[in-house]
């Protein structure tokens, strides 16, 4: 099943995950949030080592976010912590 949001007026085609994902990160924006707690409220259950479900996940949702909007990044990796949702020009 495809979900779909909008950025800047263009649509993103997302899957529930994607959606998911992007939902808990801009409830929390400009906040770092540990892979283990985006596992937790997106997947609903505890991140088993050596899954890198999230990794995946945000991989996909930045490219559809930065081909949506190119010149701009939204989702920022801080190694050993997590990621951030923030809107930034590159």
């Amino acid at each position: 099943t495809e979900h779909l949001a909008r950025a800047n007026g263009r649509t993103l085609t997302l899957s529930i995950r994607d959606l998911r994902l992007l939902t808990e990160l801009a409830r929390r924006a400009d906040r770092i949030m540990s892979r283990e707690e985006l596992f937790r409220l997106v997947w609903g259950r505890e991140l088993r080592p050596g899954d890198r479900s999230v990794d995946v996940y945000v991989r996909k949702l930045r490219v559809k976010l930065e081909s949506a909007l190119p010149g701009w990044c939204f989702i920022h990796t801080h190694f050993g912590f997590g990621y951030r949702l923030a809107a930034e020009q590159k």
